[in-house]
């Protein structure tokens, strides 16, 4: 066996250690699936063996199933569905996706026992394998989370996750947990009685071999006669109080989008029903059809593959060698700066935080403090991880303590003046090898270079705020940018954590050019008299993670004018939509409601009290709906305006050559501003549709809503020809595949 090792102890108790090699975390294959089911059969074979402990050799359990084997698996169906038609196609997706299922209940019934000795994380398919065996302990690793993540790629656990922890858990908490695919710590996992006993990491084994020796049994309880579900009959009164309101919550938060989420619904209600063999059967029959759906195929292959890819540095020039980081200078202690000086010091880099004298810097960190201090106050973090982390900061008001950095990242003002004075004092002290990032949401990185010394060394890095939370940045490059510094550019991003995505330089870059749209069709629509409340709802319904409305106070309705005046200064009257402009100019100048800054936007924000629409807001607008052109709405025709309006930015940034590679115009969507996750992002949900009734789709939407519809050629010929853009403009291990 390639990735597990058998040896049995005097006790005739099999230690199976999971340990692929070449590999830093375990996962679920073809291989190890086969290699463990021949494990099972030696251990029900072989009568000297009394019990199993299964660990691992790694630092953590297992990270799940290696998705690509389910993308590869799509692919086959595929295929098989042109040659042999529909049923055959669908029932090898059922009995190769169920051979994981039926191996661990082949694992649960074996007659011996089994002891999971959870030494590190177990996610997916591994925390699956945990809950088949007859007892799970974890050691004390205050690393470790366990959880059934699927959930966030558009699938659901589907070896048997699903039965098991609805019959560990009570219907409501087991729904909430398969549903939110949250992560937990082992002491939280106990409370739950997802596993058994916590130990000291020295202890795990011997404490699993004392619970085999002890009288361990080798029957799950739900195998056992009168057992009795945590929550009652499905059909008890207790029963009707859960799924009853589960499904009102359920429609609530998701819309149906998420076929997946429905399926957990419906697996976890009609499972308890019945015996466990068939409810396994059940969970597999619903795992085949939501593998065959266009949202999960979608969902895997852009927030696990590409991300993976991206992640791994897919985009990383090849020729340049590995750069060696250990000192980053961060211009401007604001909001920004200090958040990027937060997520850089967690990374282990020692930190120089700059601004314009001392006791702004220190303010700065002292920002830093505050927000570490609010998750040692919640139980995030211990305060001693604080306090190593502030002491990579450095704060101060000399620029010449950037003489030693690695990378400088300026983060000051949207302005060209302040930009270029910060630019000047930079590069006057650092080395004549290290880069210079600019943090621009929306200035040409090109021309920001041209007061740099060595435009090759100058490059854009956009964070997204805050900061801390998002998992996106866009690396720019511009005209005169080397190798060299987008090869540092995006090591320091995968040291942080982040996912970057690289894009040319241009307007907006790309994230900024999609969401603007957005939020100008929540401004177009509103002036049209659709009401306010309507034009969150139908966004959320969408799929967007708030309204335009919302969003545009998270941004500020100030911000929101300045780059409107900004491209029609720069680019002609043509550029801008006027009737948005006096919007803004209305909210911002003669009411003052620049957003959530000052508690007044579109939404009023009053303290202590959640945010509400301004009810001023209908008095403002030119048109007023009847309520019988209101009801005549098409909430649907709404809902596609949100979506097809970043959909077709994102293909004329793709004609355009702002972005380059598929991955990173949907990976950069989902991640950067929220776009439809259903959908696979951007490009995917174009590919979904088809190019061709997506170009139907924007003519119509351009005849009856103006030019900002109209497709690119890009677009046309593609609908012409009936590429997709994952056909056309495959990535090269797309290709290979």
């Amino acid at each position: 066996m390639a990735n597990f090792k058998f040896d049995i102890d005097a006790d005739g108790i099999a230690l199976v250690t999971w340990d692929m090699p070449g590999k830093s975390m375990n996962v679920i294959t073809g291989e190890t699936i086969a290699e463990l089911s021949a494990i099972v059969d030696k251990v029900i074979a072989d009568a000297a063996i009394k019990g199993v402990i299964v660990t691992s050799g790694k630092d953590a359990f297992c990270g799940g199933a290696d998705l690509t084997m389910l993308e590869k698996m799509g692919a086959i169906y595929a295929d098989k569905l042109k040659r042999e038609g529909e049923e055959k196609a669908a029932a090898y997706v059922f009995e190769e996706s169920r051979k994981l299922s039926q191996l661990y209940r082949r694992i649960e019934t074996c007659g011996k026992p089994w002891v999971c000795a959870l030494n590190g994380t177990a996610m997916g398919g591994g925390f699956e394998l945990a809950l088949a065996c007859h007892h799970r302990i974890a050691s004390d690793n205050p690393k470790t989370r366990l959880g059934l993540p699927e959930i966030k790629v558009g699938l659901f656990p589907g070896a048997g996750g699903t039965q098991r922890v609805a019959r560990i858990l009570p219907p409501a908490d087991a729904l909430q947990f398969l549903l939110k695919g949250e992560q937990l710590k082992t002491d939280r996992a106990k409370a739950m009685k997802l596993i058994d006993a916590v130990v000291p990491a020295a202890d795990l084994i011997k404490a699993a071999k004392e619970w085999i020796k002890g009288g361990g049994k080798a029957v799950a309880p739900w195998d056992e006669k009168g057992f009795r579900l945590p929550g009652g009959l499905v059909w008890s009164k207790a029963g009707m109080m859960t799924f009853t309101p589960a499904n009102a919550i359920y429609r609530r938060e998701t819309y149906d989008n998420y076929p997946a989420a429905r399926a957990i619904m419906q697996v976890v209600y009609e499972g308890l029903q019945l015996d466990m063999d068939t409810a396994l059967r059940v969970e597999s029959r619903w795992f085949a059809k939501i593998l065959r759906s266009p949202e999960a195929a979608a969902m895997i292959r852009t927030l696990f593959v590409s991300m993976q890819e991206l992640n791994k540095g897919a985009r990383r020039p090849p020729k340049e060698p590995a750069s060696q980081l250990k000192k980053i200078g961060i211009v401007g202690a604001g909001f920004m700066g200090a958040g990027i000086a937060q997520v850089t010091a967690a990374a282990g880099l020692s930190v120089v935080l700059i601004d314009r004298d001392q006791e702004t810097a220190d303010k700065g960190k002292a920002g830093v403090h505050k927000s570490l201090t609010d998750r040692v106050n919640k139980g995030r973090m211990k305060s001693a991880e604080r306090d190593v982390l502030l002491e990579k900061i450095t704060p101060s008001g000399d620029y010449g303590a950037l003489k030693d950095c690695d990378l400088v990242v300026e983060a000051v003002f949207e302005d060209r003046k302040v930009k270029a004075d910060v630019i000047a004092k930079v590069q006057a002290v650092i080395r004549d090898d290290a880069i210079f990032a600019s943090n621009t949401s929306t200035l040409p990185i090109t021309s920001l270079a041209t007061e740099f010394k060595d435009p090759k060394r100058f490059i854009g890095i956009h964070f997204f705020s805050p900061v801390a939370l998002m998992m996106l940045t866009e690396i720019i490059v511009g005209k005169e940018t080397g190798d060299r510094a987008l090869a540092v550019a995006l090591d320091y991003v995968r040291a942080i954590k982040k996912t970057p995505i690289v894009v040319n330089d241009t307007r907006g870059f790309y994230a900024n050019r999609c969401v603007l749209n957005y939020i100008q069709e929540g401004h177009l629509m509103l002036l049209e008299g659709v009401p306010a409340a309507m034009i969150e709802n139908t966004a959320r319904m969408a799929g967007m993670p708030v309204g335009p409305l919302s969003l545009n106070d998270e941004t500020a309705l100030d911000l929101g004018l300045r780059i409107v005046r900004a491209a029609e200064h720069d680019l002609g009257p043509q550029a801008i939509n006027p009737q948005q402009k006096q919007l803004l100019e209305t909210m911002v100048e003669k009411l003052q409601r620049l957003g959530r800054k000052n508690g007044k936007g579109f939404y009023d924000y009053p303290q202590g009290a959640p945010k509400r629409l301004w009810p001023g807001l209908a008095e403002l607008l030119p048109k007023k709906l009847t309520r019988e052109e209101i009801d005549a709405l098409d909430v649907n025709e709404l809902k596609q305006r949100f979506l097809v309006v970043q959909a077709v930015e994102a293909a004329r940034t793709f004609e355009e050559h702002v972005v380059t590679d598929v991955r990173e115009a949907d990976v950069g969507s989902i991640l950067g501003f929220g776009f439809a996750p259903f959908t696979g992002g951007t490009l995917s949900y174009i590919d979904m549709m088809g190019t061709k009734n997506f170009v139907a789709l924007c003519r119509k939407f351009e005849a009856k809503y103006g030019a900002r519809f109209k497709p690119g050629k890009l677009l046309v010929e593609m609908a012409e020809k009936g590429e997709s853009f994952y056909g056309r403009f495959a990535p090269p291990k797309a290709k290979a595949a």
